[in-house]
């Protein structure tokens, strides 16, 4: 059943001349619309704030809204609700970028990365990124409106988003290849309405997100015709990139020694080591040793078996016997069981940071996700204030933080080979790749392992970067972290944004 959303016309109090109150047409829309919860399929709340960032005061705009998604004979079948910040300071928006935000899931709002890394407002959470009370927000000194205006959109029944045609087929939204058609379709006018065509455009995806990108950037160029700066890709899937047997069990490596680090439980003269050197190491013996030891399979010689063991257990922060009971091939669900099974504690799999109690020690996965509730702790309650009650977008529907979108059609994933050829026809286009060391569910090393595949020929790897945080999947959270990543985003736009008169040219 297809929820509702309904209209927002209503202005907020410190509202500007420039946006005009509703008429009284509009009025009784609004009015309407509320009593009998029927989605708006175009509706609009703005208002002005500032926030201080780097020292500066950034006055800004901001609209909350919604816009259609249509059919191919036009007719509107959904609608995307959105929010759009755009610096009120900077009056030539020919030159002042856009970026272009997307979560995951798939399933997942935008809300993660708006309320907690690049936008104005952030959570209320303390410095490691756990809930605190009284929930809400408070500025972002590190938002990167600075230097961009930025756009968070929530997909079809994620955020109010909401499919409106009851005989709408679910399939033209519900896969890999139909989220990124009819997104970039949404997008067209959403820049057209917005007059951005002359703007320097940045996609930015989390997670799932980041297959959506990939899949925009190829998608916005060869059918949209709009050629894009940048793309950034936070706690990167797989993008279609295929790493099955040996690679796949290998690379999660990494992220064990860098977790068993943090915990403190790897052997002493290891553990004395700063996590960016130890890194190295194991990222050599997993590429160099390891990978080749998992392909012979069965047929490994018993000595090179148990010396192979010994390294993953030393670098992992488990047991040889562990190790040698999965054929030296340990799957995360265990790991993040196993870690700290002798004090009683599980640790996260999207931050193993955080830590869990389970009904039992025995066992080969824990019982949840310790990260996830978490977060969920204090995101839910912060976005509905911050868009009910700030911003004024009234609505009797639920803010759904992951949305019915299942069945997903995964099939023919190629977001990553789109991404190469994106970049391949666009001499403009830059990539960036950001992750954090205690992620166990796009780990970082396979994050390293997709942004090497993109481009099998290295003939664009000037062109891409990673960086690496001391968090997990969401390494924002951290609040050192936050002020490194989004400088980082800050540096990255600067980059990749021409100089007047540079040619896109090979």
């Amino acid at each position: 059943m297809a929820l509702c959303v309904a209209n927002a016309y209503a202005q907020d109090s410190n509202n500007s001349a420039s946006n005009p109150p509703p008429t009284p047409v509009e009025k009784s829309k609004s009015v309407a619309s509320a009593n009998e919860r029927i989605l708006s399929a175009e509706s609009a709340v703005h208002s002005n704030g500032q926030v201080m960032i780097k020292g500066k005061a950034v006055p800004y705009k901001v609209t909350a809204g919604t816009q259609p998604v249509w059919d191919k004979d036009g007719k509107v079948i959904a609608s995307l609700f959105y929010t759009y910040y755009q610096r009120s300071d900077v009056s030539n928006k020919d030159k002042r970028p856009l970026l272009i935000s997307f979560n995951g899931g798939p399933g997942s709002a935008s809300v993660w990365m708006h309320v907690a890394y690049t936008g104005p407002k952030m959570l209320n959470i303390d410095d490691e990124g756990y809930p605190v009370q009284p929930y809400g927000i408070r500025d972002n000194p590190h938002s990167v409106l600075d230097v961009a205006d930025i756009v968070y959109i929530d997909p079809v029944n994620t955020g109010f988003s909401r499919v409106l045609d009851p005989k709408a087929d679910r399939t033209q939204f519900f896969g890999v290849n139909a989220d990124i058609a009819y997104l970039a379709e949404w997008l067209n006018t959403f820049v057209s309405r917005s007059s951005r065509w002359n703007s320097p455009k940045y996609l930015i995806g989390e997670s799932y997100g980041t297959a959506r990108v990939s899949g925009l950037a190829k998608e916005l160029q060869n059918n949209h015709w709009m050629y894009l700066n940048g793309v950034i890709l936070v706690s990167p899937t797989g993008l279609g990139i295929k790493r099955e047997g040996p690679v796949n069990d290998a690379l999660s490596l990494p992220y064990y020694a860098a977790t068993a680090w943090h915990h403190k439980v790897l052997p002493a003269d290891l553990q004395k080591r700063d996590l960016n050197e130890l890194l190295p190491e194991v990222e050599n013996f997993t590429l160099n040793e390891f990978i080749p030891a998992l392909a012979k399979g069965g047929f490994i010689d018993a000595q090179q078996r148990q010396q192979i063991a010994a390294k993953v257990a030393r670098y992992a922060g488990v047991s040889e016997t562990a190790v040698l009971q999965h054929n030296l091939a340990m799957p995360p669900s265990f790991f993040w069981k196993e870690l700290l099974r002798t004090r009683g504690q599980t640790v996260g799999r999207l931050d193993s940071r955080y830590l869990g109690i389970d009904r039992m020690d025995a066992g080969t996965g824990p019982d949840y996700n310790a990260e996830l509730t978490s977060w969920l702790h204090s995101f839910t309650p912060a976005i509905n204030y911050y868009l009910r009650d700030v911003l004024k977008y009234k609505t009797d529907v639920k803010y759904n933080m992951f949305g019915p979108v299942h069945p997903w059609d995964n099939s023919n994933d190629r977001t990553g080979e789109n991404l190469r050829l994106a970049m391949a026809e666009n001499p403009y286009m830059r990539l960036m790749v950001q992750s954090g060391y205690y992620d166990g569910a796009t780990n970082y090393f396979d994050a390293k392992y997709t942004m090497w595949q993109v481009d099998p020929s290295g003939k664009m790897k000037d062109r891409m970067e990673f960086k690496g945080y001391r968090s997990g999947h969401m390494m924002y959270l951290r609040s050192e972290d936050l002020a490194t990543s989004n400088e980082h985003i800050r540096e990255f736009i600067k980059k990749a944004t021409p100089a007047n008169g540079q040619a896109a040219k090979y």
